[in-house]
């Protein structure tokens, strides 16, 4: 804004006031002129010239001091302007800027509050989750010490099982340990991603293999939808899409139906894009659920029982890992038919290569 438009804006109010007071005043002092049958034009005009330009003086100056010492304490207080016009230009009278800055402060002050409001609630669901995920190995390996502790220890059969018991307590402990310093670095952007071209239909043969016996016990079936007879390169870390197949398939593996399937695609999007798609014929997830299915500790299973392992970061890790490559993850699900999870992932240059 240019000093011409500052100082006409800043110096309104007073011109129009003292608009208003020089014609009342030139009114009033023809209409005396009349009364005593007095006319002088020259008189009136000079009069007007001389109660307008008093009027404006003495309001400038009054409206000056009123605003320095009142309002501007106000806007250097909570700093409501990120310039320092107040100190460079008058704001003096302009009533309407001071009305906008103070709407626009307000809003963003309600905007803040709310924002804090909602961290301050994330924060107590955090902290009770936490507690509530660590406090059951915590008080299972206690529990399992004092019995050894209160003579348990002598008997040998119940000393390894304990033993064996606590120390899977340890590990469930480990394990989220692990999430939460892993989500922690994905969240803050601390994460770095070692990226490479690798074959993707050999990764998630990989993680089928490693989760063979855990599918077996419930007779589910790891397959693909068909058989890939030439590989897939992608261009990611590895060792994290690794990581975001096998949470995948572990919840398709809990949440699936005894005698089900689990099965993936692997399908080219765009020129170089491929969609992975993880399908299962199980239990299904409630529409209400699937906007909250990522946030950390979030459970379908609102009972508490924990009826299944984990430490209810898996969803949530696999969502920052494929923002982290700059990916979408997608989710369907329908209660009593299955759900379908899908993220994309960039194709190698070498394949794109081939391609040509």
């Amino acid at each position: 804004m240019s000093v011409h438009l500052r100082s006409k804006k800043s110096y309104r109010f007073a011109f129009r006031s003292s608009l208003y007071i020089a014609i009342t005043g030139t009114v009033f002092l023809a209409l005396l002129f009349w009364s005593f049958s007095i006319f002088n034009w020259l008189l009136l005009l000079l009069s007007g010239i001389l109660f307008f330009t008093i009027s404006f003086v003495v309001l400038q100056i009054r409206i000056d001091k009123f605003i320095y010492k009142k309002i501007k304490k106000i806007y250097d207080d909570v700093a409501l302007l990120e310039s320092t016009s107040l100190s460079t230009y008058p704001i003096t009278t302009d009533m309407r800027t001071l009305t906008a800055e103070i709407e626009k402060f307000a809003k963003d002050k309600k905007i803040e509050i709310d924002t804090l409001k909602i961290r301050e609630e994330y924060r107590k669901d955090f902290l009770g989750n936490v507690s509530h995920e660590l406090k059951t190995p915590l008080f299972t390996v206690q529990g399992y010490i004092e019995t050894l502790l209160d003579g348990a220890i002598d008997d040998k059969n119940v000393r390894k099982k304990y033993l064996i018991r606590a120390n899977k307590a340890v590990d469930r402990l480990i394990y989220i340990v692990k999430d939460l310093d892993l989500i922690t670095k994905l969240e803050v952007g601390d994460l770095n991603l070692d990226k490479k071209s690798f074959n993707i239909i050999e990764l998630i043969q990989s993680v089928f293999d490693l989760l063979e016996m855990k599918a077996a016990k419930k007779n589910i079936t790891l397959t693909f939808d068909i058989a890939y007879k030439k590989p897939i390169l992608v261009y990611a870390d590895k060792e994290k899409i690794q990581q975001v197949l096998t949470n995948l398939l572990v919840n398709s593996i809990k949440y699936g139906n005894e005698n089900g399937t689990t099965e993936v695609s692997v399908e080219n999007l765009v020129k170089n894009k491929v969609i992975v798609r993880v399908t299962d014929n199980g239990e299904g997830i409630p529409a209400v659920h699937i906007p909250r299915l990522f946030e950390r500790f979030y459970r379908v299973d609102q009972s508490g029982s924990r009826r299944e392992g984990g430490s209810g970061l898996g969803l949530a890790i696999v969502k920052h890992v494929i923002e982290a490559h700059g990916e979408k993850i997608y989710v369907e699900s329908a209660v009593e038919v299955g759900s379908e999870f899908s993220f994309t992932l960039e194709k190698s240059n070498s394949q794109l290569e081939v391609k040509r």
